[in-house]
């Protein structure tokens, strides 16, 4: 009975949008709260059941099906993306209708708000200043949640995140493909941060974070985007990418993938470690590489063995 009745008195947190993050984020909390995932496939629910959640079937493009998460909880980590079209995030705008007053939110955003920088190293104090579509909604889903924050007297920490890297997300196929990086008079600071750190530094924000404050979610690397690259082929023992100035490599690539190769920046992570009092696992790209690759030659070794006569 004991049990039965701290559970139940544990403080409700939802999280919109449990994806590779929001599940990494699941073990660091599921002790403190009884969470709920929102979720728009049933096919999940043991999946997220499994690690501890409880799921939530409801869409945020279709804002009928929200209104029974409406004062289902007053912590919430919204880590869902905007729609890829348009130049506001409608699912914000849905997702704050109904959210109680007095509310604690972090928002993962993105550092593409702040568009190209000319390689400058710079904080949150910076404006920012979106390039693209993709960059314009989330500076969109920021102001709604600002206002949101206003009206309802809610606490909002918003975390500005570059590109997110593990184990599983590397450019290994690109690298395999051999996919042409820039040539160094024309690469670009690229910014990082492993998704286990991410998932901790939500945690932090959600207990420690100021109100209505903007934090990097970046590692310590200052690092080119095709150095990135040539590290990760290295790890792997696979071939550095060939190296082609901007005019032919934008022949060979996305519009989309283009996009991340103009946008040059460097960002302080100083004030994760003296608000958050972050200590990230991997400080640096070399150091999440490296344990990646460790990880993968080890699982290979097992393999190996394991089949051996």
């Amino acid at each position: 009975m004991k049990k039965k009745l701290n559970k139940i008195g544990k403080p409700r947190l939802l999280i919109i949008g449990c994806g590779d993050v929001g599940m990494r984020l699941l073990p660091l909390l599921r002790e403190r709260f009884r969470i709920y995932a929102l979720t728009s496939q049933s096919s999940r629910f043991d999946e997220l059941r499994a690690a501890g959640a409880v799921p939530v079937l409801a869409n945020l493009d279709q804002a009928h099906t929200l209104a029974r998460l409406a004062g289902l909880a007053s912590w919430v980590v919204h880590l869902a993306p905007p729609r890829n079209e348009g130049e506001t995030d409608q699912r914000t705008q849905n997702l704050t209708a109904i959210l109680p007053d007095k509310s604690r939110l972090v928002y993962v955003s993105t550092t593409g708000v702040y568009g190209d920088c000319g390689g400058a190293m710079f904080d949150e104090t910076r404006p920012v200043r979106p390039q693209n579509a993709r960059a314009r909604r989330r500076v969109a889903a920021e102001a709604s949640l600002r206002a949101w924050a206003r009206r309802t007297r809610s606490t909002l920490s918003i975390l500005r995140v570059p590109g997110i890297y593990a184990a599983d997300r590397l450019p290994i196929e690109r690298l395999q493909k051999a996919t042409p990086a820039l040539s160094a008079q024309d690469d670009v600071f690229t910014n990082h941060i492993h998704a286990d750190d991410l998932a901790a530094l939500i945690r932090l924000a959600l207990f420690r974070a100021a109100p209505n404050r903007v934090y990097h979610a970046v590692d310590d690397s200052e690092l080119k985007m095709a150095a990135y690259f040539d590290l990760v082929a290295d790890a792997f023992e696979l071939p550095r990418p060939p190296r082609l100035p901007r005019d032919e490599l934008a022949q060979q690539v996305s519009p989309v993938l283009l996009s991340f190769m103009s946008e040059s920046r460097r960002m302080s992570n100083e004030r994760i470690k003296t608000e958050l009092g972050a200590r990230l696992l991997y400080a640096s790209v070399a150091d999440g590489v490296a344990a990646a690759a460790s990880a993968c030659k080890s699982t290979i070794g097992k393999m190996i063995k394991k089949h051996e006569p």
